[in-house]
Parts: C-alpha cells; sequence; structure tokens
C-alpha cells in the first residue's frame, strides 16, 4: 500500500498534467455530484468553453508566452464567481509560484461575494492542503513559497493604483481577474497595462461582469480594443442552472429592449451612458408641464434634513401632480431648531395635510420640535426602512430593497404626469443616481449618497424631498364628486327598504 508520502507525489505528478489544461482539472479536483456539488455534474457549458480558450493559449508555443485576455460581459447568475475561483484553483496548483490578484468594483463585492466564493472551491479541491485559506488571500504552504505562491484580493482607488503598480511574475504565470468590471476605474486598466511585458511569462487577464456602464475601460474591450480581447455577452436564459422563470419575468415587465433587461438579464451594454434611474427626457418633460391638480388633492409637505456641511435641508411641497405652484425652500447651515420654526410658519401659510420628514441626520430632533410647536399631521420617513412594492411607471409595479428606493421608484412613475419647478439643482438631483439590484437580485435600491460623492455629484436632497411626498398615501381633502350620492340625484339619505316593514 502506497506512503502518505508516495500518495502526496502521485497527486501533484497528476495535478502538473494539467498545467495547460485548466477544463481538465476542473473535472479532476472538485467532487461533482458530491456533497456541495450534489447537483452538478462538472463546469457550466459556458465555463468550460472559457476554460479551453485558456488551455489552447496555452498548449500553443505560438502564443503561450503572449498575454491572453479574456472579458466575459453578463446577466446575472451565471456561475461568473464560481469560475473565477475554480480558475485561480487551477492557476496556483499547476504552476510553481504563480502570482493571482483579483479586485472588483467595490470592496463589498470583493470580500462579501468574491472571496467567500474563492474560499469554497479551495476547500472543495482535492488539493486542499496546498494553501491556506485568508479573507483576502490563497497563500501557499510550501516552506519559503508564502510570498510569492499565492492569490491576493486587493481593494483599489482611482487616487491610489499602488496595489498594482508591482503585478510582475517574469518567467512563470501571472493571472489578474477583475470582477464586475464594468465598475473599476480606467487608471486601474491603465496601470495593469504595465504588467503586461514580462518576457516568457504566462499571462492571463480575464474581466467579468454586468455591462452596467456604457463607457469605461471594460466597454471598450467589447468596442475598440476588441481586436485584443477574447470576448463574450451571455444570456443568463441560455446558462444551464439559473432562474429562468424570474429572468423573463425581467424582460416581460420592463421589455426586452429596455436597460434593466439588457444588463442583468442579456449581458448587453445599457443604451443610456449609464444606469440611470430617472432619464433626463423624464425630468424634462416635467419641468416643461403645466401644473394641474384639484380642489380635493391634499397638499403634502416633503423635507429632507442635513445639518451643516456641503448639503442643504430642502422642503418640497407638491399638492397632486402639482409641485410648482407653491415655492421651494431651502437652507444651509440652519440647526435644527430653526429649521423647524421656518417649516411651522410654513405650515400655517398652506396648511398642509401631512409634513413627511427624513428622520436620518439631524430629523428626528425637527420632527419632536415640530410636534412641540404643535404643527399637525407630521410624519417620520426613515430611508433605510422596509421597501414595499412600488409603481417604477404607470402599471408597472416592482419591488424594492428600502424606503428610499421605494419613494423613488414611486416618484418615477409620477413625474411621467406630474409637474417640478424648472431647476438645475432639482433636475441634478433627480438625473444623478444610478440604480442596481439588492443582493437577493429581485429589489431594485438607489446608489447611497456617499457612493454619488465618490462619483463627484452632491447629495441629492431636493430629490430626496419631493421623494419623500411619496412615503405613504394621503386622504384627499374633500370627498370627490364623482363619490358624493348628492350629485345622483340623493339629496337626503333614505332607507330604500323601509316599504319591506309594512309587508
Amino acid at each position: 500500500m502506497p506512503s502518505a508520502l508516495e500518495l502526496k507525489i502521485e497527486l501533484a505528478e497528476e495535478i502538473a498534467g494539467y498545467t495547460h489544461d485548466p477544463h481538465g482539472y476542473a473535472i479532476f479536483a472538485f467532487p461533482w455530484g458530491e456533497g456541495e456539488l450534489v447537483d452538478a455534474k462538472g463546469p457550466r457549458a459556458w465555463q468550460g468553453e472559457t476554460f479551453d480558450i485558456i488551455g489552447d493559449h496555452l498548449s500553443n508555443p505560438a502564443t503561450r508566452f503572449t498575454p491572453l485576455r479574456i472579458a466575459v460581459a453578463s446577466g446575472h447568475g451565471i456561475g461568473k464567481s464560481a469560475l473565477i475561483a475554480m480558475l485561480v484553483k487551477w492557476g496556483l496548483d499547476t504552476c510553481e509560484d504563480t502570482r493571482v490578484v483579483i479586485t472588483a468594483n467595490t470592496e463589498s463585492q470583493l470580500l462579501t461575494k468574491t472571496s467567500p466564493e474563492i474560499a469554497k472551491w479551495a476547500r472543495l479541491a482535492i488539493t486542499r492542503d496546498w494553501f491556506k485559506s485568508t479573507s483576502t488571500a490563497l497563500i501557499s504552504t510550501m516552506a519559503g513559497h508564502d510570498k510569492g505562491w499565492r492569490a491576493d484580493l486587493v481593494t483599489w482607488s482611482e487616487n491610489n493604483t499602488e496595489a498594482f503598480a508591482g503585478l510582475h511574475n517574469m518567467g512563470k504565470r501571472l493571472i489578474v481577474i477583475l470582477d464586475e468590471a464594468s465598475g473599476i476605474a480606467d487608471k486601474v486598466w491603465e496601470v495593469i497595462l504595465g504588467a503586461l511585458t514580462d518576457e516568457d511569462t504566462e499571462i492571463i487577464w480575464i474581466a467579468f461582469g454586468n455591462p452596467t456602464q456604457n463607457s469605461g475601460a471594460f466597454r471598450e474591450c467589447f468596442g475598440k480594443m476588441r481586436h485584443l480581447w477574447h470576448t463574450r455577452q451571455i444570456d443568463s436564459r441560455t446558462v444551464e442552472g439559473t432562474n429562468k422563470a424570474y429572468l423573463q419575468e425581467i424582460c416581460d415587465t420592463y421589455g426586452e429592449d429596455s436597460d434593466i433587461a439588457k444588463v442583468r438579464v442579456r449581458g448587453m451594454f445599457p443604451s443610456a451612458s449609464s444606469m440611470q434611474f430617472i432619464g433626463s427626457d423624464i425630468v424634462d418633460a416635467a419641468i416643461a408641464r403645466e401644473p394641474q391638480s384639484i380642489g380635493s388633492d391634499p397638499v403634502i409637505f416633503g423635507v429632507d434634513c442635513a445639518r451643516f456641511g456641503d448639503d442643504h435641508s430642502t422642503l418640497a411641497i407638491r399638492c397632486g401632480r402639482d409641485a410648482k405652484t407653491r415655492p421651494w425652500k431651502r437652507w444651509e447651515k440652519q440647526d435644527s431648531m430653526q429649521l423647524a420654526g421656518d417649516i411651522a410658519l410654513e405650515a400655517m401659510k398652506w396648511k398642509p395635510d401631512a409634513i413627511f420628514v427624513d428622520a436620518g441626520n439631524i430629523g428626528a430632533a425637527i420632527i419632536d420640535r415640530l410636534r412641540q410647536l404643535g404643527v399637525e399631521n407630521v410624519q417620520e420617513v426613515w430611508f433605510g426602512g422596509e421597501g414595499r412594492d412600488a409603481e417604477l411607471s404607470p402599471g408597472v409595479r416592482v419591488k424594492t430593497a428600502n424606503k428610499r428606493a421605494e419613494i423613488w421608484t414611486n416618484m418615477r412613475s409620477w413625474l411621467s404626469n406630474g409637474a417640478i419647478p424648472d431647476d438645475q439643482q432639482l433636475k441634478d438631483d433627480l438625473t444623478g443616481p444610478l440604480y442596481s439590484f439588492a443582493a437577493d437580485e429581485t429589489r431594485v435600491q438607489l446608489e447611497r449618497k456617499k457612493d454619488m460623492k465618490k462619483r463627484g455629484l452632491a447629495s441629492p436632497d431636493d430629490g430626496d424631498a419631493l421623494a419623500c411626498t411619496f412615503a405613504q398615501p394621503v386622504m384627499p381633502r374633500q370627498q370627490p364628486g364623482y363619490l358624493n350620492p348628492d350629485n345622483y340625484g340623493y339629496k337626503h339619505a333614505t332607507d330604500r327598504y323601509s316599504e319591506l316593514d309594512t309587508l
């Protein structure tokens, strides 16, 4: 019976046979049909085809030492993270002192999605004890190789790209993987280019992701730089193991040619320059529209609160479809007591049927002060609270990730018929936020304010204020005429069945 050492040597020799065959390695190294992979017979078809591109490139002496670049744009759920993890493990296991560097569009994506998937497949592999897994690395357990034989997950900053400046591994193997590549800054791509200059080195550069941006380096892989890249755009509905009913629901709800369906399902780049939640055409139409309201429409205040800094507090006033007639108010560097007093004066003037106040920041103090002053109908709005189904456009309802996404979604639908002030700052606020989907990929979520600021945009205070007016339904000021029986010939309340008493 072979000794433990002999078995280890035998396994190492077996694995070495897959040095230029990642597809064969994946089939050999993982327990398909067992345990966590009980429902899988092997890599998905598109994963195997990607492995084959790498294998063909490395097996050909004419191409082996020229950089291989692969870009895959896809919809959701195709198994992208699993492919990344299998590729990382193959690269490390089959070539001594291989260096792998993985990054993603955000630190959250890298640490909560990419990293756990790599750790999972490293644990499932037949070579699980060859590398030690941490939250940010796979490190060789062979003595003296921990510095140079490893895979590292690194975050990036557009103003700090030093983490990628030393990407070299002369005479060995270097693998660079970009996850959710559409959101990675062009400067990072430029720095990575410097790593492609080593001679006699196996260099593999792969970019994966949903094609969320219609500009930037990832988009150029499929455009002017396509001659340098092996590209593929994958419709999630064509991949085994995806939730095809839900994916088709997205296409049916938004339309096959909508940006949401293109990006999240079809693996196509959006028509707009970005994943704008509210398009400029919708806002321009609302600015140009004449205000309309009826006497029964309630007057609603929406208040977004900010304490000093660069942001400002805003009072938006809406009556039915009219958010234009009654002047809005803005305050800069105003404390909560003064702000509450000013809102109370506006309430005395316009007698609102509801005042919805953003309860975050200094909002809670303003709510308390307004109630102390005797202002009626003051209600708090928690942007991070649970989101309900909302109307994205007339007749189309979607799930939302939180309260802020819910009220912005309802506001977006209202803008199709509503009227708003002709104000550039308001227009910028409404068209600024991008959208995405929550982790379960079923609920719409809005870009966070801090992420907008990273892109150089201001906090959308005016947009949040108007959105607050959609926090809850508000009853009409009076019963509409079409519901009033007096308008249909009934002057007095009568008992239509009183004659039965005489029988």
